[in-house]
């Protein structure tokens, strides 16, 4: 099965969910039969995709985060280089996510359902996403901050406490970057293959996502009618003008004021790159491409721009954190749920892991998200809107999270340099 093969699955399946669901909205309304229908055979294919996502969503999690930290290596010997670049993957992750959220708040694409539509979406929603996902009610305040470490980290798996699993393993791979041995590096090999095993099963799980998405938008339009597609359209494009702005500013003044060298320069060099970033969709399929540029369009010190583009192809995702944030409040907008200021903060802080625990291959964000939702309280079956034009946005953001690694070396090197005279 071709990734291409599979995008094009996906978008017959966004447009078979969309035109049939408004197709039945016009044609039955309220009618018992349609609302039959609904109940019995696309919610619940649907809610199956759902699950089947949620399912895979800790061993992700876990395996990624450990060794995202734990390949930075001995974080006691590599002092600047290892520290500098976390320094900037934290930071600019953090700037990225708050691009999207600033941006989702101004433009509310996801509001203005009336309050009927909106109750109807809500019915029953949950109940079913408990169904999926057993995360505890949001904590604020001190509660949240003691609740981040957990005291038993099972249990907290086991409970869908996923700010208290992130600390658990960013711990855990601090812990395993600094024991030496070969026993350490056994259990980091099983951590490689408990990833692999995770990213594979969530392959064949993305395999039937055209089904899914057809079974979820379906759900969705035969309640809203075409109401849904305008919301849609300006999701898309607050995504993808959150991430210009990302690109052409942020990344222009990191490279100029931090790096030392001019925008025009970085971004002719990174071209190749960011062609073959959008092609793929892939961060890890880019790597070779991105190491390449990096010593002969870039001239950057080979032991650092290696180093540096290694970790950033998992660690530095500051497209996929801007992309979770984002999606997380659309839908909150859409369904209507009211997010306070710590839980927009909380979510922040949440993208900015899931970027590091993010894997680099195409649709890797999207149990993140469904997790973050999740968490929120937010109806998981609403990612049947994302899934469906998840394809472009994952392109564009990959461009992102490349180019973002490429300055992240610029950075870097220009630091040592600066240290070394």
């Amino acid at each position: 099965m071709s990734t291409r093969a599979l995008h094009v699955r996906m978008a017959i399946g966004l447009l078979v969910g969309l035109v049939a669901g408004v197709a039945a909205h016009l044609t039955f309304g309220d009618a018992p039969a349609l609302a039959g229908f609904v109940k019995y055979v696309s919610q619940p294919i649907g809610q199956i995709f759902l699950r089947l996502l949620m399912m895979l969503v800790i061993p992700l999690l876990f395996s990624a985060l450990a060794l995202g930290v734990a390949g930075l290596g001995d974080l006691r010997q590599l002092g600047r280089i290892g520290w500098r670049t976390l320094a900037y993957t934290v930071v600019v992750s953090a700037i990225a996510v708050a691009i999207g959220i600033t941006l989702v708040n101004l433009v509310q694409p996801g509001a203005g359902l009336s309050e009927a539509t909106r109750a109807k979406l809500m019915e029953g929603a949950a109940g079913r996403a408990s169904g999926i996902t057993s995360a505890p009610a949001p904590k604020s305040g001190i509660d949240l901050i003691v609740s981040i470490v957990p005291n038993n980290p099972i249990k907290a798996m086991a409970e869908g406490d996923m700010l208290a699993v992130m600390f658990f393993s960013l711990l855990f791979g601090i812990g395993l970057a600094m024991t030496p041995g070969e026993s350490a590096r056994r259990l980091e090999g099983v951590l490689e293959g408990l990833f692999e095993v995770s990213m594979r099963l969530i392959h064949l799980v993305i395999g039937f996502a055209p089904l899914g998405v057809a079974a979820l938008l379906f759900t969705l339009t035969a309640q809203l009618g075409y109401e849904v597609l305008g919301k849609l359209l300006k999701y898309v494009l607050v995504v993808f003008f959150a991430l210009a702005i990302h690109q052409v500013v942020v990344y222009s003044l990191a490279v100029r004021l931090f790096g030392g060298m001019s925008p025009i320069r970085f971004f002719k060099g990174i071209e190749e790159a960011m062609i073959t970033a959008f092609s793929t969709a892939s961060s890890n399929a880019t790597l070779p491409t991105a190491l390449r540029v990096a010593e002969e369009k870039l001239h950057l010190p080979p032991q650092i721009s290696r180093f540096v583009l290694t970790i950033g192809s998992t660690a530095n995702q500051n497209g996929t954190a801007l992309f979770e944030g984002v999606t997380v409040l659309f839908l909150a907008q859409f369904f209507g749920v009211a997010l306070s200021l710590s839980q927009q903060i909380m979510i922040v802080g949440i993208c900015i892991l899931g970027g590091i625990g993010t894997a680099g291959v195409p649709a890797g964000s999207i149990p993140v998200i469904a997790m973050i939702l999740g968490m929120v309280h937010i109806p998981v079956e609403g990612i049947g809107l994302i899934l469906g034009v998840d394809r472009f946005l994952d392109m564009c953001r990959t461009v992102l999270n490349v180019s973002g690694d490429l300055a992240a070396a610029v950075v870097v090197s220009h630091g040592e340099r600066r240290s070394e005279s």
